[in-house]
């Protein structure tokens, strides 16, 4: 029995080496990003406070902050944020959806890029601004023609990718498929779309930052909210916190949406074995 007790308290006694403190990846991945911001703001600050920086034309942090804080107590900040938002999504998936549809046709079929292609890289050179007037002739100061502009800024960029990617598939990929009796279908299932993925996505991310853009052009045309309308707001009342707070909303929003289609650009390509991952 004592023997029992000697060896539970031996056990008892003995202490683990404390393992050492190690971040995860995630959290790693954000402390890094965030130095640089970080030091700018502590630099901005400071010069804001010792007056290199007049208040009337580059306002300190804390006033930006505190104006976003009076937006959001007020309840305005929310719809605002909320209608930019529902913008950017309905012009995101229209955008994705038809370059998805004329990016492959584009890229498959010879003949539809000698047919459509030139019209496409004619109209990529059309400024965002220079359509503002165009919409709002056809379809008014609503919704329909915010949505459609928003669109037509995330259609050239996945369209192009798509097109450079379908274009870019290692023909023995094709010759295999082909040997295989593989269908029309089936060689763009199994082999063409996978091939393409990575270069897809990458012209999603940058179809939605350039949605981000336009989505300023966009809340320009008569627009009675929203973050772009903030700016407007900011500009005519002479308000500089209100044009810089609405640019970091921005930032802030378009950081976000942005690092969601990071990771799920990383879970899908979980099988490339590339550069970029760790070993």
């Amino acid at each position: 029995m004592s023997t029992k007790g000697e060896a539970l308290s031996r056990q008892i006694k003995v202490k683990s080496p404390k393992a050492p403190l190690v971040l995860s990846g995630n959290v790693k991945v954000v402390l890094l990003g965030s130095i640089i911001p970080s030091v700018l703001l502590v630099v901005w600050q400071y010069l804001s406070h010792i007056g290199v920086l007049e208040a009337h034309l580059m306002p300190a942090p804390t006033v930006i902050l505190a104006k976003i804080v009076e937006f959001a107590g007020d309840g305005s900040l929310w719809g605002h944020i909320g209608i930019t938002l529902y913008r950017i999504f309905f012009g995101f998936l229209i955008g994705v959806a038809a370059a998805v549809i004329f990016g492959s046709l584009v890229g498959y079929f010879k003949t539809a890029e000698q047919l459509l292609d030139p019209m496409f890289q004619a109209f990529r050179s059309i400024p965002s601004l220079a359509w503002v007037p165009l919409f709002i002739l056809w379809m008014g100061i609503a919704e329909p023609s915010k949505i459609t502009l928003i669109a037509v800024g995330v259609f050239f960029p996945v369209y192009l990718n798509i097109v450079s990617g379908v274009q870019g598939v290692d023909r023995k990929l094709i010759e295999v498929g082909k040997i295989y009796n593989f269908t029309t279908f089936q060689l763009i299932k199994k082999v063409i779309l996978p091939a393409s993925l990575p270069s897809f996505l990458v012209g999603i991310r940058s179809g939605l930052g350039l949605g981000w853009m336009f989505v300023v052009a966009a809340e320009l045309m008569g627009a009675s909210q929203g973050i772009g309308y903030l700016l407007v707001v900011g500009q005519n009342s002479y308000s500089p916190e209100t044009v810089i707070a609405s640019i970091v909303l921005f930032a802030i929003l378009g950081k976000i949406s942005d690092s969601f289609l990071k990771k799920l650009e990383e879970k899908t390509l979980h099988w490339q074995d590339s550069f970029g991952k760790k070993a």
